[in-house]
């Protein structure tokens, strides 16, 4: 079954109030393409709840566009380049929600919604204050050690959209090393949407496979400026753009430019 649709046919696929999960960790193959093209083109992708694993550029642009209401990730960051900006202004204001997150909470709350069942039992955060910042979380009791533990609720997730180095037409993907939970997200969104460096006739091997993806789209440099081992590094000239209008409260002004802006600095660009 062939599955490839157009960047645009994949970004009219966010609708208001969903959960969206966004591939990749920290500054590596994050989907940029279609965040700008979703920006761009969809405007009724609103009060998204953004699940990350770790959350970069990708999710400060949606942030910054009011696009999105609640976010769950246990880092939110340009990482070198300092705090995402945009996010760490509506954080402040109080405008969006922040669910507290850790590595572990992530990871658990996955695995249940991965297992279908309500919870996932772990020793994190035992004799933290964490849990009270999550009415959600709770304890149990072990039936069997009688050890007191913490209960995670199920993650679910709506849409998955992640960037691949390669994929097929029939949606097996390779996501390179630094997988993150990207593999997990596939598999736990009821939607998961392929955006590719390169689309091949067939793959030998898939980190991704086919039946857990419902779309691929072929979007060359579709992680700039995150790098994209062994594509293309980081563009942190651009990053550094980005931050700077960010601090000159012209993030409107580089959003409403933001399709000719990215297009012509991706053309300047030196990459290999």
């Amino acid at each position: 079954m062939d599955k490839i649709i157009s960047i645009s046919e994949l970004a009219s696929c966010i609708y208001s109030g969903a959960t969206l999960a966004l591939g990749g960790m920290t500054m590596y193959r994050r989907p940029m393409t279609f965040v700008r093209t979703l920006l761009r083109e969809n405007p009724h992708a609103c009060d998204l709840t953004l699940l990350c694993f770790t959350a970069g550029l990708e999710s400060d642009l949606l942030v910054g566009a009011g696009r999105v209401r609640r976010v769950r990730s246990c880092y939110f960051g340009l990482e070198v380049f300092g705090l995402a900006p945009m996010f760490t202004q509506a954080a402040n204001k109080g405008e969006i929600e922040i669910l507290e997150e850790t590595e572990a909470s992530l990871s658990l709350g996955i695995r249940a919604g991965l297992a279908s069942v309500g919870f996932m039992p772990g020793r994190a955060w035992v004799g933290t204050d964490l849990p009270r910042l999550r009415p959600d979380v709770r304890m149990v009791t072990d039936p069997y050690s009688g050890e007191e533990l913490v209960a995670f609720p199920a993650i679910n997730c709506d849409v998955a959209v992640i960037h691949a180095l390669e994929a097929d037409p029939a949606g097996n993907a390779i996501i390179g090393g630094n997988s993150g939970v990207d593999v997990e997200l596939a598999m736990l969104a009821d939607v998961t949407l392929i955006t590719t460096e390169k689309i091949v006739s067939k793959l030998a091997r898939a980190d991704i496979a086919s039946p857990a993806v419902t779309g691929v789209a072929l979007a060359p440099y579709g992680a700039w400026p995150t790098s994209c081992h062994p594509h293309y590094p980081l563009d942190g000239e651009e990053i550094l753009h980005y931050v700077e209008a960010c601090k000159a409260k012209q993030f409107d002004s580089f959003l409403a430019q933001i399709a000719d802006h990215m297009s012509t600095s991706l053309s300047t660009s030196k990459m290999p």
